[in-house]
C-alpha cells in the first residue's frame, strides 16, 4: 500500500446510494410536497417498495442502523398496525392498482412482526396494488432469529430472496461487535430457509471490525462459501460513536488502522473472487449465475438505497420510520422517531420529515455517478444531452478528476471518464467529483475503504 493509494483510501467520501446524498434533505420538502408528488405519478409506473421495521431483541454494538433493542411483543404490535395506517395514506394520495416489481424489507429486524401482523400488512399490500409476475420480495434476516416457524411464515408471505447478517465468524469478533452465532446457527437458518423454497440468499459480511485479521477473515468468506450464498454484500465497518452511541462500546485500540483496514478488504475481495463469485461494483459480489452478476455483464446493474441491485423502478416509496423514497421529482424521508412517527400518521398526516426536491442537474449528476459506481464509465456529453444541461456545467468537475488521472484512477477521452483497474476501489473518490453539493458541505462521511 503506497501513501498515495492510502490517502485515497482514507478520504472521507459519501457511499452514492442517492444523489443528492442524504445530509442534504431539508425540512423545506413536506409532506404536502410528497402527496402531490405521489399524486403526479403516472399509473402505469412500475414502483418498489422499503418497509423499515425499527425493532430488534437486542442491540448489536455495531449497528449503524435506524433500530432499538425491546424484549416485548407488544410495541411491534402497535408498530404494525401504524405502518398499515401509512400505507392506506400513502395508498389514498398515489391511487390503487399500481404495479409493484420489488419489495424490501429493512430495519431492524422486520422478521420479528408476528405471522398475523405481518401477513396482515401483506394482505393489505396485495389489495392496494398489483404485483408483478416477476416481483422480487426481499427481507433482512437476524440468523438467530430464523426458525422453521418462521420460514414457513416468510414463504406464506411470498418472500423469495432472504438476507442474513453475518457479518464474521469469528468468535472474538462477534464477541467483541456484540453478535454472538455460531456457523452452525447461520447454516440452520439457510437450511429452514431453503426447506421451503427459498433459495436466493444473500449475506451481509464486514471487514474492518474490532480485532478482525487477515486469517479470520479469510476464515469467513471459507465458511460463507460452504453455505453458498447466491449474492455477498461486503460492507467496511463505518466507527460513528458521535452519531450512534452505542458503538462507544466497541473499543477503537482494536480497531484496525486504515493500513489495515485496506489490508482486510484486499484479503476479503481476493478470497471472494478465489471462491468462485464475480465482483460486483465496490462491495458486492454474485455467483456467476446469479441475477446481480448478469445485470452486470448486461449492463442493466442500479444502485439505490439497498446498494447495488437489479431493481429497475424509477419510483421508490419508503414505509415506516427513517425510510427514504424518490420519485421522479425528489427525496422524502419519514421523521427518524418512532413515536413522532406514530403520532403523525394517526393524525392522518404523512410523515415526512425532510427531502429534497430534484433538478435536471441533479438528475443528470445522478446519472454519471450511478454509471461510474456500477459501470465504471460513462459519457458526459450523452448525458448532458439527454438531461438537456450545459456540458459546460461540468467543468470544475473535470478539473477535479485531472490529479485523479495523473495517478491512475481514470482515463479521460474527450468528454468520455473511465474508471481504471487500480481506481475501482476508489470510485467513490471518483464519483465525488461530480457532487456539487459535497465541497460546500460539512456533512461527515465514511472512508472510502
Amino acid at each position: 500500500m503506497t501513501s498515495l493509494e492510502l490517502r485515497y483510501a482514507t478520504l472521507s467520501v459519501p457511499r452514492y446510494t442517492s444523489y443528492p446524498t442524504a445530509p442534504h434533505f431539508s425540512e423545506e420538502v413536506t409532506a404536502e410536497d410528497y402527496g402531490a408528488w405521489l399524486k403526479a405519478i403516472p399509473s402505469d409506473q412500475p414502483l418498489s417498495l422499503y418497509l423499515h421495521v425499527p425493532f430488534c431483541q437486542e442491540m448489536c454494538h455495531y449497528c449503524g442502523c435506524n433500530t432499538k433493542a425491546t424484549k416485548k411483543i407488544a410495541p411491534v404490535v402497535a408498530f404494525a398496525e401504524t405502518l398499515k395506517r401509512e400505507i392506506a395514506l400513502v395508498v389514498g394520495h398515489l391511487g390503487r392498482n399500481r404495479p409493484v416489481q420489488h419489495i424490501h424489507w429493512g430495519g431492524g429486524t422486520p422478521s420479528l412482526l408476528p405471522r398475523d401482523a405481518f401477513l396482515s400488512i401483506l394482505n393489505q399490500l396485495q389489495e392496494a396494488f398489483h404485483f408483478t409476475d416477476d416481483l422480487e420480495h426481499a427481507i433482512e434476516l437476524d440468523p438467530r432469529t430464523v426458525t422453521p416457524y418462521l420460514a414457513q411464515t416468510l414463504t406464506m408471505g411470498g418472500i423469495n430472496r432472504a438476507s442474513l447478517g453475518v457479518q464474521d465468524f469469528d468468535h472474538a469478533v462477534q464477541q467483541a461487535i456484540g453478535r454472538v452465532q455460531s456457523f452452525e446457527c447461520v447454516e440452520m437458518a439457510c437450511h429452514a430457509l431453503r426447506d421451503v423454497g427459498i433459495t436466493e440468499i444473500n449475506f451481509d459480511l464486514m471487514y474492518g471490525l474490532p480485532h478482525q485479521t487477515p486469517e479470520t477473515l479469510s476464515q469467513t468468506v471459507a465458511l460463507t462459501r460452504k453455505l453458498a450464498p447466491g449474492r455477498i454484500a461486503l460492507f467496511g465497518y463505518a466507527h460513528v460513536p458521535w452519531f450512534k452511541k452505542h458503538q462507544q462500546l466497541i473499543e477503537e485500540t482494536a480497531l484496525p488502522d486504515a493500513s489495515a483496514r485496506i489490508a482486510l478488504s484486499d484479503v476479503a475481495r481476493s478470497a471472494l473472487i478465489d471462491a468462485g463469485y464475480t465482483a460486483i461494483g465496490l462491495d458486492h459480489f454474485a455467483l456467476p449465475d446469479d441475477s446481480m452478476a448478469i445485470a452486470l455483464h448486461e449492463g442493466t446493474l442500479r444502485r439505490n438505497f439497498q446498494g447495488y441491485t437489479t431493481d429497475k423502478a424509477n419510483t421508490l416509496i419508503g414505509f415506516g420510520p427513517s425510510s427514504i423514497g424518490f420519485l421522479p421529482m425528489g427525496y422524502v424521508q419519514n421523521t427518524h422517531e418512532t413515536r413522532e412517527w406514530t403520532r403523525q400518521v394517526e393524525q392522518d398526516h404523512l410523515p415526512i420529515k425532510k427531502g429534497i426536491a430534484v433538478s435536471a442537474d441533479d438528475l443528470c449528476r445522478a446519472h454519471i455517478i450511478e454509471r461510474l459506481m456500477t459501470a465504471y464509465h460513462v459519457d458526459i456529453a450523452e448525458a448532458s444531452a439527454h438531461y438537456g444541461v450545459p456540458l459546460s456545467s461540468f467543468v470544475d468537475c473535470f478539473e477535479r478528476l485531472n490529479p485523479l488521472a495523473e495517478d491512475g484512477l481514470v482515463t479521460i477521452s474527450g468528454d468520455r471518464v473511465k474508471v481504471t483497474d487500480v481506481g475501482e476501489r476508489y470510485v467513490r473518490v471518483i464519483a465525488a467529483a461530480f457532487d456539487a453539493y459535497l465541497h460546500a458541505s460539512t456533512a461527515r462521511h465514511s472512508v472510502a475503504v
